[in-house]
Formats: C-alpha cells, sequence, structure tokens
C-alpha cells in the first residue's frame, strides 16, 4: 500500500513548525548525510534513485549535479525555483506553507553535495503565507544549527536568502529566474552555456523545483531502492498531482508516479460534475498538450505521457466537462501565453500575436475560411524556434486542441456560432 511521505504532515497540527518536523523525523536526514557520506555518495545516491525534476522537465537530478565543476575558483549557487506560475499548479506552495522544513533540510543536502554554501529561494511574491513560513522555518533551523557555519559539527556551512518575484511567467524559466535574481529584466539566456557551469553571478548554479529537493531527505533516509520501486522505473517515486477544473474532489494528491490517468481524475478525484461526461484533459498545466477522453487510460509519468503526445509538466491536471468549448479554452490558455510572453525572440512575440488575433477572431463567429491553415502555419512558426519553451508550449497545445476537436473550430467559422451557447 502506498504510503504519503511528502504530504504527511499536511494535516498534522502546527506541521510547519521545527518541533513538529523534529518529531516526525525531521533533519535525520541531513545528519546522516554529513556523517556517513561523502558529498559524491549523495550524488550517486540520488543518481541510482533515478529521481527526475518535478518542476517540468524531468531531468535526472542526480545527473544535473554531477556537472556542477569541483573546481573553478568560483562559488557555487543552489537555487530553488519555487515561482510555481503554471496555471493549475499548486503543490510547492502547499510544502512551503505546511511543511517548509521538508524543503530546507532537502536544500541543505543538495547543496553540501555540490559544494554550495549559499542558496536562493526564488518565490512568487502572491504566495505570502508560503514566504511568512519559509522565513519562520529559516530562523528556526538556524537558531538549532541546521543553517549557518559549521551544522552540526560538520565542516559544511550553509544559508538561504528568499527572494520575491513580482509576478512574471517567464521567472519559472530557470535562466530568466537567475537574470531576475541578479536584478535584470527576466528574459531566457542563450544556452549553452548552462547554469551548472556558468549560472548566477556567472558561476555554476544548479536550479531545482521545490518538490524535487522535499523528495532528498526521503531517498537519504530510506534509500534509492526504496524510491525506484515506487512507480515506473524510468519515472520513479511519490509525485504530487495537482487536480482542478470540472472535478468533483478537486485538491492535492500525492501518489505514485506513473498512476492512469483515467483512475486519478475519476477514482480519487470523483470524477466529472453531476449531469456531466467527461471531454478531455489537460495533465501537466496549461503548457501541456489536453488529452481527450479517449486517450485517459495514460499513465501519469514523463515517458507515458511523452508517448501519447502530452507532457507531466508541472502535473497540474485540469478536468474539461462537456460543457465547455475547447475553442474559448484554447484562446483563453493562448491569450495566457501571450500577455507571458517576455518579448525577447519574435516567433513567440510576434507569433503568438497573430494567433491571439486569430483564435478571437474564430470565437466571437467572424472567422474566415483558412483560419485554421493559419493557426496551423503560426504554430510551425512558433514551435522549436524561440529561446525557451514558453512558446513550444502554446503551440503544443494549440495544435493538440485543433487535433482532438477541429469540428468545434469548423462550427465557429462555417456557422458563426459555439455550439456550447
Amino acid at each position: 500500500m502506498f504510503e504519503p511521505v511528502l504530504l504527511k504532515n499536511l494535516d498534522v497540527p502546527d506541521g510547519h513548525l521545527l518541533a513538529t518536523y523534529e518529531a516526525g523525523g525531521g533533519y535525520r536526514a541531513l545528519a546522516k548525510a554529513l556523517r556517513e557520506h561523502t558529498p559524491d555518495e549523495i550524488i550517486d545516491l540520488v543518481k541510482k534513485s533515478n529521481l527526475r525534476g518535478r518542476g517540468g522537465a524531468g531531468f535526472p537530478t542526480g545527473m544535473k549535479w554531477s556537472f556542477v565543476p569541483k573546481r573553478t575558483g568560483k562559488p557555487k549557487y543552489l537555487c530553488c525555483n519555487a515561482d510555481e506560475g503554471e496555471p493549475g499548479t499548486f503543490k510547492d506552495r502547499i510544502i512551503m506553507e505546511r511543511d517548509p522544513h521538508q524543503l530546507i533540510e532537502g536544500m541543505a543536502i543538495s547543496a553540501y553535495a555540490i559544494g554550495a554554501e549559499t542558496a536562493y529561494v526564488y518565490i512568487r511574491g502572491e504566495y505570502t503565507l508560503a514566504i511568512a513560513r519559509l522565513e519562520q522555518a529559516i530562523a528556526e533551523a538556524h537558531a538549532k544549527g541546521y543553517l549557518g557555519t559549521r551544522i552540526l559539527g560538520s565542516d559544511f556551512s550553509f544559508v538561504v536568502h528568499i527572494h520575491c518575484g513580482a509576478g512574471a511567467y517567464i521567472c519559472g524559466e530557470e535562466t530568466a529566474m537567475l537574470d531576475s535574481l541578479e536584478g535584470k529584466r527576466a528574459q531566457p539566456r542563450l544556452k549553452p552555456p548552462f547554469p551548472a557551469v556558468e549560472g548566477l553571478y556567472a558561476s555554476p548554479t544548479v536550479i531545482n523545483n521545490v518538490e524535487t529537493l522535499a523528495c532528498v531527505p526521503h531517498i537519504v533516509v530510506r534509500g534509492a531502492d526504496w524510491f525506484r520501486g515506487i512507480g515506473p522505473d524510468k519515472s520513479p517515486g511519490p509525485k504530487l498531482y495537482c487536480l482542478s477544473g470540472q472535478v468533483r474532489k478537486p485538491g492535492l494528491y500525492e501518489l505514485p508516479m506513473g498512476i492512469p490517468l483515467r483512475e486519478l481524475v475519476c477514482d480519487y478525484a470523483g470524477g466529472p460534475l453531476p449531469g456531466r461526461k467527461l471531454k478531455a484533459v489537460i495533465p501537466g498545466g496549461v503548457s501541456a498538450p489536453l488529452i481527450p477522453e479517449r486517450g485517459l487510460d495514460v499513465g501519469m509519468d514523463f515517458d507515458s505521457l511523452a508517448a501519447a503526445g502530452s507532457m507531466l509538466g508541472s502535473a497540474g491536471v485540469i478536468v474539461i466537462d462537456d460543457s465547455t468549448c475547447i475553442v474559448k479554452v484554447a484562446t483563453r490558455i493562448i491569450e495566457f501565453f501571450h500577455h507571458e510572453s517576455c518579448g525577447k525572440c519574435t516567433p513567440c512575440r510576434e507569433g503568438l500575436n497573430w494567433v491571439v488575433k486569430v483564435l478571437r477572431r474564430v470565437e466571437a463567429g467572424q472567422g474566415a475560411p483558412g483560419d485554421l491553415e493559419q493557426l496551423a502555419e503560426l504554430c510551425k512558426g512558433i514551435f522549436g524556434n524561440t529561446f525557451c519553451a514558453l512558446g513550444d508550449g502554446a503551440a503544443m497545445g494549440l495544435r493538440a486542441a485543433l487535433a482532438h476537436f477541429e469540428d468545434e473550430f469548423v462550427a465557429h467559422i462555417e456557422e458563426r456560432r459555439c455550439l456550447f451557447h
């Protein structure tokens, strides 16, 4: 039977306090890492666990850590990406609000592994409670010797700073986040060089998501085999799924990686609202292409969803029922991406501007013959031609909507009406 670990303190009274965290075995993993393992052994342990990044890309965490050069004469940095700007996603917020010490312990172990003494939590400014809880947890950890100099009597020193973002979606992209941390306008950088070699202040930097870092203490205590024993071998471990939209029981669920999407939506989240039927599901935040009802028997892991033409992304699962117009959904999503585009590269800046114009026209019943072909051509010009994945996500999502629900777009153009109003 699956045992939740990331959310085990979710409903524990005062679960955000150090005393509660210690009572449940908190910071035991940090002590074990410092006393029983070298930094390279921690990296090898995470590699063996096959932990993959939970922020969207799914890159192997241990491999990312191993890219950090050993001797450069420069300081090394750890950055926690807590921006969580993807619509439909709220997993990192819950960890920071309810169990912030789990994140801090994971950051301390990760920093020890890569040789960093300074870390930054880049958190979206709207997360006021999470910010307050993190500030309190950092102060508690300092006072108890889990942060600061010579932690737990070792030679390892480590401090954590909080940096509040101002609401820009693009700051979720790792190199744009680094620019923001440096006080610049947030725009993606050309890679290579990659952050592990030249990141924050041109120094080696590892950037990991909140959920990714929260997994680390459990791997240190329970072992790599335990982690690999949960879910598929290529994408193992516990996973947080954010359920929202037209579903009976929206919320945050911790379940094994690879759980079938239909089981997640229908069994755990209660299925569609009374009197409605499932129409489609967006499995990984609005950057992920939607999956029609007939395709919901797919595993919620990186490889299975990729094979199905979508992606796990942030695991923000948005349920759409048969009362909803897909043309309207697609238009709202593209409007979001257009608004949040940083404007650095022409295909994203200009391409999304034209996509929005065409979609608004189609949605309003003022479409013209050739509009769908123009949308397809615009997606072709955007996809694969931008600095970051923002444009790709927008193009992939629209392509999926056009492929699976073309009849609704055609009705808006030929009949000049919405089938759902």
